[in-house]
Protein backbone atom coordinates (compact mmCIF):
# COMPACT_ATOMS: atom_id res chain seq x y z
CA UNK A 1 0.00 0.00 0.00
CA UNK A 2 2.85 2.20 0.58
CA UNK A 3 4.12 2.04 -2.59
CA UNK A 4 0.90 3.40 -4.52
CA UNK A 5 1.50 6.64 -2.72
CA UNK A 6 5.13 7.28 -3.85
CA UNK A 7 3.82 8.11 -7.33
CA UNK A 8 1.43 10.09 -6.37
CA UNK A 9 3.87 12.38 -4.52
CA UNK A 10 6.46 12.57 -7.63
CA UNK A 11 3.07 13.40 -9.68
CA UNK A 12 2.89 17.63 -8.56
CA UNK A 13 7.17 17.55 -9.12
CA UNK A 14 6.39 16.36 -12.85
CA UNK A 15 3.91 18.60 -13.66
CA UNK A 16 6.05 21.52 -12.27
CA UNK A 17 9.16 20.61 -14.26
CA UNK A 18 6.78 20.75 -17.47
CA UNK A 19 8.45 23.18 -20.46
CA UNK A 20 6.85 26.06 -21.36
CA UNK A 21 5.38 25.93 -24.86
CA UNK A 22 5.74 29.10 -27.31
CA UNK A 23 4.44 28.90 -31.02
CA UNK A 24 6.14 30.60 -34.05
CA UNK A 25 4.36 30.35 -37.57
CA UNK A 26 6.38 30.60 -40.69
CA UNK A 27 3.81 32.46 -43.32
CA UNK A 28 5.24 34.39 -46.09
CA UNK A 29 8.56 34.01 -45.66
CA UNK A 30 7.97 35.78 -42.37
CA UNK A 31 8.17 35.08 -38.18
CA UNK A 32 4.32 35.12 -36.74
CA UNK A 33 4.65 36.47 -34.29
CA UNK A 34 8.17 38.81 -34.97
CA UNK A 35 8.75 39.09 -31.13
CA UNK A 36 8.14 36.31 -28.77
CA UNK A 37 8.26 36.71 -24.68
CA UNK A 38 8.82 33.89 -22.44
CA UNK A 39 9.75 33.76 -19.08
CA UNK A 40 13.74 34.65 -17.91
CA UNK A 41 15.17 31.28 -16.24
CA UNK A 42 13.09 28.50 -18.18
CA UNK A 43 13.54 25.81 -20.22
CA UNK A 44 11.32 26.55 -23.34
CA UNK A 45 9.95 24.00 -25.82
CA UNK A 46 9.84 26.15 -29.12
CA UNK A 47 7.11 24.85 -32.00
CA UNK A 48 8.25 26.17 -35.37
CA UNK A 49 5.15 25.97 -37.77
CA UNK A 50 6.36 26.56 -41.13
CA UNK A 51 3.32 27.41 -43.30
CA UNK A 52 5.03 28.41 -46.59
CA UNK A 53 5.42 26.09 -49.55
CA UNK A 54 8.98 26.11 -49.15
CA UNK A 55 11.75 25.17 -46.44
CA UNK A 56 13.43 27.79 -44.25
CA UNK A 57 16.13 27.24 -41.51
CA UNK A 58 15.42 28.48 -37.76
CA UNK A 59 19.02 30.15 -36.92
CA UNK A 60 20.29 32.21 -34.44
CA UNK A 61 23.76 32.49 -32.89
CA UNK A 62 22.54 34.03 -29.63
CA UNK A 63 20.54 30.82 -28.62
CA UNK A 64 22.82 28.89 -30.31
CA UNK A 65 20.33 27.07 -32.40
CA UNK A 66 19.65 25.88 -35.93
CA UNK A 67 16.89 23.41 -37.99
CA UNK A 68 15.17 23.31 -40.95
CA UNK A 69 12.18 23.08 -40.99
CA UNK A 70 10.15 21.55 -43.83
CA UNK A 71 7.55 22.94 -46.19
CA UNK A 72 3.98 22.24 -44.31
CA UNK A 73 5.70 21.12 -41.75
CA UNK A 74 6.70 21.57 -37.60
CA UNK A 75 9.69 21.38 -36.02
CA UNK A 76 10.62 21.37 -32.29
CA UNK A 77 13.80 23.07 -30.76
CA UNK A 78 14.65 23.55 -26.93
CA UNK A 79 16.32 27.13 -26.01
CA UNK A 80 17.23 28.18 -22.25
CA UNK A 81 16.65 28.84 -19.43
CA UNK A 82 17.78 32.12 -20.56
CA UNK A 83 19.44 35.37 -17.97
CA UNK A 84 16.97 38.55 -19.26
CA UNK A 85 17.35 39.71 -22.64
CA UNK A 86 16.95 39.49 -26.49
CA UNK A 87 17.82 36.67 -28.51
CA UNK A 88 17.90 37.45 -32.69
CA UNK A 89 17.07 34.96 -34.83
CA UNK A 90 16.33 34.84 -38.70
CA UNK A 91 15.69 32.37 -41.69
CA UNK A 92 18.42 31.82 -43.26
CA UNK A 93 16.89 31.14 -46.65
CA UNK A 94 15.21 34.09 -46.09
CA UNK A 95 16.94 36.25 -44.38
CA UNK A 96 15.51 40.15 -46.03
CA UNK A 97 12.47 39.17 -44.43
CA UNK A 98 12.44 36.22 -41.63
CA UNK A 99 13.73 38.01 -38.54
CA UNK A 100 12.61 37.98 -35.17
CA UNK A 101 13.49 37.99 -31.50
CA UNK A 102 13.58 36.03 -28.07
CA UNK A 103 12.74 38.41 -25.48
CA UNK A 104 13.41 36.83 -21.97
CA UNK A 105 12.07 38.53 -19.43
Amino acid sequence: MKYLALPLLLFPLTVLAADAEVTLAIKNNRFIPAELHVQAGKKIKLVVENQDAAAEEFESYELNREKVIAANSRGTLFIGPLAPGRYPFFGDFHQQTARGVVVAE
